[in-house]
């Protein structure tokens, strides 16, 4: 079974999205693009008959799905990518770590500027020019090894400080899931609750994710501007996955459902 797939909700600029992660990323990998069909679609979806709904791509080994689907949903810091550059494996690592992030600042805003920080000596949290959210690292991972790039979750808003708790929910409700790191805040490390998660990471099948409570007021919650899709082997398992996740009956179209976070 494939990995769990990142969906991305672009406004009407997902093919202009890939161009640019494809010239932003070596080895992007477009693996289909599907298009509106020409007629039957609904009123509100008129206008894109024929054009791009979907194009699925890889960067650097994360499958990606970019979706057409306009302006009802922007990203924001509750989802974003972390790009792990390993300066034990690359001596590289810096420049190709400056160079990504010069390219991803392009159009776009530094949430974190790039420099030294006390968990890393390079990093940076960059908003790029299509509102996706990046965290660029050096790391240098023991024990197992990461993917270069991981979806990360961030907990603010009306689910602060629940890292954990969806991290083990989601490894109970996957199978062969395994979770990882698990760094708390102290009174020391601060200015988040103490005992709420720093950083941890967990894999869902052969996925991974990070996950990690706010560290201070955020208002910002996870929308639909960001999804995963989830293959399945037939309708059975599709029933276990949604008796499992669906906890908002109203958001529940298609095969599209929300869950408790």
């Amino acid at each position: 079974m494939s990995s769990i797939t990142p969906c991305l909700w672009f406004d009407n600029d997902a093919e202009e999205a890939v161009a640019f992660y494809t010239a932003a990323f070596p080895g992007v990998v477009v693996h289909d693009t599907n298009y509106y069909p020409t007629e039957g679609l609904a009123e509100f979806q008129q206008n894109r008959a024929g054009k791009v709904l979907t194009i699925d791509f890889e960067i650097v080994g994360q499958r990606l799905m970019a979706l057409n689907a306009g302006d009802n949903f922007t990203f924001n810091e509750s989802s974003s990518f972390m790009v792990n550059f390993d300066p034990s494996i690359d001596p590289d690592a810096r420049h190709k770590l400056d160079a990504l992030w010069e390219t991803l600042i392009d159009g776009g805003t530094a949430l974190i500027p790039l420099d030294e920080y006390a968990f890393s000596a390079r990093y940076g949290w960059v908003r790029d020019r299509f509102g996706l959210n990046w965290q660029l690292i050096f790391t240098d991972p023991v024990g197992e090894r990461r993917p270069m790039i991981i979806p990360a979750l961030m907990f603010g808003g009306p689910v602060q400080n629940r890292a954990r708790e969806a991290a083990e929910y989601y490894a109970t409700t996957f199978e062969d899931s395994h979770l990882a790191t698990d760094t708390r805040y102290t009174e020391q490390t601060g200015p988040a609750m103490p005992g709420s998660v720093m950083f941890s990471d967990f894999r869902l099948r052969d996925q991974w994710f990070v996950a990690m409570d706010a560290g201070g007021v955020q208002n910002v919650t996870f929308t639909e501007a960001v999804s995963f899709v989830v293959p399945c082997s037939g309708q059975s398992e599709i029933d276990r996955f949604w008796a499992a996740l669906s906890a908002v009956p109203d958001a529940e179209q298609c095969g599209w459902c929300k869950d408790k976070f």
